[in-house]
């Protein structure tokens, strides 16, 4: 880049914090504008998976590898998955030294990203309300405050409600016909220990046709459950969101049948039922250019949680970053890197949606899922023939 240009990035979250990071490394001087008023305003949600070929490689790229694996829980590659039953059908244990996708919690990520980059750089707070490309190629943004702000380059890395998104594209995201109702259980290991030993050290699952727990372990001995369901979006329509119990009710006589150990998930929950209904973005989801402005993330192409959206984020906001580095103008920039971007980000929703049509059909059959739970290792390893 031969000018220094202005540059804001739109959200605080992996993949924003990924391309500042990258900015910084290269002398670019870069601000994230982040609604949140400071890093602990709110839970920064459960792990992730970091995959060899996509997050692993954006942390490298940051200088940020080594900090990651001090972090992250290599046995969290575990999975258990079980029919209604509560029979085995599925039992993964990584070999040591497997470092395909080890496991980290969102919120040891995100301060390992905060933290290397210069105090400033993030301004908490910033909550960006209108995104307005101006003639002379130049972007304002317009702040909840009322004040204004002109940047050269915006980066929409601001998920999938995104308030930059709608300055290039009027696609919205869209009800995907699957929800995930989240509860947790806190030391786990010692108040809960026969959930703890049927969880195990990672994943766990346990599916019959358009039905599914999902637990997952988490560090601290904190586990997060997702009761996930296909279904109306209003499937808790006339219940008061904060009735516990009639919620648990509802719940339950939708898994009626199922194996008790099972239902014990959703019957000792502690704390709230949280509603999570899954959204998604049209596929494919491109656009023209607008100049100084583009997306990364969930912002650009919000999937099905399939493992990847913070791993794709990531990945995106190293090339971007990259991207400014090598090109003389920003303009050449967001070309090489859209280029891209778009591309890996339609095939990737087109297979993260077949994956949750098979995932969460209307049949009982457990079958459909090896296939994909094949495919999904070899997308770990990079290992796709």
């Amino acid at each position: 880049m031969s000018d220094t240009p202005r540059i804001a990035i739109v959200g605080a979250g992996p993949g924003g914090l990924v391309c500042a990071r990258i900015l910084h490394n290269h002398g670019v001087p870069v601000t994230v504008l982040e609604r949140e008023t400071g890093p602990t305003a709110r839970p920064q949600g459960g792990m992730l998976d970091i995959q060899a070929p996509t997050g692993q490689v954006a942390l490298r790229a940051a200088g940020l590898f080594d900090g990651f694996l001090a972090l992250s829980r290599p046995e969290g590659q575990e999975v258990r998955m079980m029919d209604r039953d509560a029979v085995m059908v599925r039992h993964f244990v990584p070999d040591a030294g497997d470092l395909a996708a080890p496991e980290i919690d969102r919120g040891h990520l995100r301060t390992l990203l905060l933290d290397s980059l210069a105090p400033g750089t993030v301004r908490w707070g910033h909550a960006v309300e209108t995104t307005t490309a101006l003639p002379d190629g130049t972007v304002r943004l317009g702040f909840s405050s009322g004040r204004s702000e002109i940047f050269d380059l915006v980066v929409g890395a601001d998920g999938a409600w995104s308030r930059v998104r709608p300055a290039l594209t009027g696609a919205e995201p869209v009800y995907s016909g699957v929800t995930f109702v989240e509860i947790h259980f806190d030391n786990i290991d010692h108040r809960q220990p026969d959930l703890a030993r049927l969880i195990g050290p990672g994943t766990f699952t346990a599916k019959a046709g358009r039905l599914s727990l999902v637990a997952q372990r988490n560090s601290n001995a904190h586990v997060r459950v997702y009761i996930a369901f296909r279904g109306p979006l209003d499937w808790n329509a006339g219940l008061d969101p904060e009735d516990t119990d009639a919620l648990r009710d509802r719940l339950l006589k939708m898994y009626e049948g199922w194996d008790e150990s099972l239902l014990a998930l959703i019957r000792r929950n502690e704390g709230p039922f949280v509603n999570r209904p899954v959204f998604v973005l049209p596929v494919p989801h491109t656009w023209q250019r607008v100049p100084g402005i583009t997306l990364l993330g969930d912002a650009a192409h919000l999937m099905p949680p399939a493992g990847v959206g913070a791993n794709l984020a990531m990945l995106d906001g190293a090339e971007l970053a990259q991207a400014v580095i090598d090109h003389p103008t920003i303009e050449q920039a967001l070309d090489a890197y859209e280029a891209v971007m778009l591309a890996r980000s339609v095939s990737e929703a087109e297979r993260t949606g077949e994956m949750l049509t098979t995932l969460m059909p209307d049949t009982d059959s457990i079958e459909p899922l090896f296939p994909i739970i094949r495919a999904n290792r070899a997308a770990e390893t990079g290992d796709l023939a």
